[in-house]
């Protein structure tokens, strides 16, 4: 059998264990942890009713095929950017989105043409997942003029409009207030539609935060605020960070709330498909906490050798990983084979490396672009409406 590995990534790096104790049940109970525990995800015994849902019971051969293709090329492209990161061809910050994949694809795999995706600065696996075009995105970090931002914005700011994904954002939380905006915009106008704005659990303690909650709330809004819980924000652990659950703030706000295991695609797809229908026939808001778990640090700065252990990264990857759990259900619903699995592997790592290619070739911005695309009338000066004076210090 194929084995999609981390064969790509460094060595872990060794550090002292600890014990990590669950802080989630699937009755939604909380159970005390110790200060240095990571939260694991919810344990279904026996199978998983989610993997029945209609959601997922509708789904094509060819589409099921597409899910798996998509968690394996958001892999490949995350461990391909770590190579040209540690080749010294990528500056600033990079946020790997590794171990984390099922999220993304399991949420943006059931938008509709009027729903919309904002997220934080671990953006490139919702971007893969909304259909953007690696090369892009891998000119983007290249910080070259192809990329999908025209190199301005780098890891952290990808955007799509034209697919309703609108970014990317690197101040903690900021997000958060613009999806209820998203939300509100779609209400507003009529349409439809669902805001779904993605956040990491370090952002819940935001201000800004609890301030969407509350709005959201009092208009209902047709959002849901996608908790993505790796368990250690930054690099300090949830129990050491944030008091109680994160998930069940929602009922402060008369917000309905739900937690979900993260590594399992179909669970996600099963729980958050009638969230979203709710938001877009009822207007109703409701707050997600997806469990989930990164592989490398916050960042590749990140050196992340001081919260967590390497026995506890490897039980991850040995029991969880998102693309381990999805491949082995396709095999048992002979969706997948040995062969197409070798295939898709090869795809992956081959549109990866094209994308590094094409990112090389492509030209930097020159010096006249930097003072592009900051105010549209600027750049479109037979269009503008406005009157007083556009001007540049």
């Amino acid at each position: 059998m194929w084995d999609i590995s981390l064969e790509s990534t460094p060595p872990l790096l060794k550090i002292p264990a600890f014990q990590t104790v669950s802080k989630k049940t699937t009755d939604k109970s909380a159970v005390t942890a110790p200060a240095t525990a990571a939260p694991a995800s919810p344990v279904v015994s026996g199978p998983n009713p989610a993997h029945a849902a209609p959601v997922n019971k509708a789904l094509t051969r060819d589409e099921r095929i597409e899910l798996y293709r998509k968690l394996v090329r958001i892999r490949r492209f995350e461990e391909r950017s770590l190579r040209a990161y540690q080749a010294k061809k990528i500056g600033g910050f990079l946020h790997l989105y590794i171990g984390q994949e099922a999220v993304a694809v399991g949420c943006c795999s059931l938008m509709g043409k009027d729903d919309h995706v904002i997220t934080a600065y671990r953006d490139h696996g919702h971007a893969i997942a909304v259909g953007m075009d690696t090369k892009a995105l891998m000119a983007e970090l290249y910080g070259k003029l192809t990329g999908c931002s025209k190199g301005k914005g780098g890891s952290m700011h990808y955007f799509d409009p034209a697919r309703n994904f609108w970014g990317g954002h690197g101040i903690v939380g900021g997000q958060v207030p613009l999806g209820a905006g998203l939300a509100y915009a779609l209400k507003y106008k009529g349409i439809k539609g669902a805001a779904m704005a993605f956040m990491g659990d370090g952002a819940v303690n935001q201000g800004a935060v609890h301030e969407a909650y509350n709005l959201a709330s009092l208009w209902d809004l047709p959002v849901i605020f996608v908790i993505e819980n790796n368990g250690y924000s930054m690099g300090t652990s949830q129990a050491r960070s944030s008091a109680g659950d994160l998930a069940t703030r929602a009922a402060g706000y008369d917000m309905k709330w739900e937690v979900i295991n993260g590594h399992d695609l179909y669970e996600v797809r099963a729980k958050m498909d009638p969230l979203l229908r709710r938001a877009r026939e009822e207007s109703k808001p409701a707050v997600v906490e997806i469990m989930t778990y990164r592989y490398r640090g916050h960042s590749v700065a990140d050196p992340d050798k001081t919260y967590r252990s390497k026995s506890e990264i490897e039980d991850y990857q040995r029991t969880k990983d998102p693309i381990n759990l999805f491949r082995a259900v396709l095999l048992a619903e002979g969706v997948l084979d040995d062969k197409l699995i070798e295939q898709i592997d090869t795809e992956a790592r081959a549109e990866a490396d094209f994308a590094a290619d094409f990112a090389e070739a492509s030209p930097f911005p020159t010096p006249e672009e930097i003072q592009k695309d900051v105010y549209w009338e600027a750049d479109n000066p037979s269009q503008r409406t406005s009157g007083g004076r556009l001007f540049f210090n």
